[in-house]
């Protein structure tokens, strides 16, 4: 969830695309991003992709204390 959020505030700054970071943070969050971009098109200049994968994150994260406690 933080590479997301990391991702999404390097978005908005308009780092290079080239830049070291910017590439790793792309190549660990897009396998997650990439599958919810499948089912839910932009809105216009949006990308919300990133916040449904967060929701889903912290969802499965939470499922998943449960399940060991």
């Amino acid at each position: 969830m933080g590479a997301i959020f990391i991702r999404i505030i390097l978005s908005w700054v308009g780092m290079d695309p080239q830049n070291p970071v910017v590439v790793f943070l792309h190549e660990i969050t897009e396998p997650i991003l990439a599958p919810i971009r499948q089912f839910m098109p932009r809105m216009g200049m949006l990308d919300l992709s990133p916040m449904v994968a967060i929701i889903l994150l912290s969802l499965i994260a939470r499922f998943a204390a449960r399940l060991l406690v």
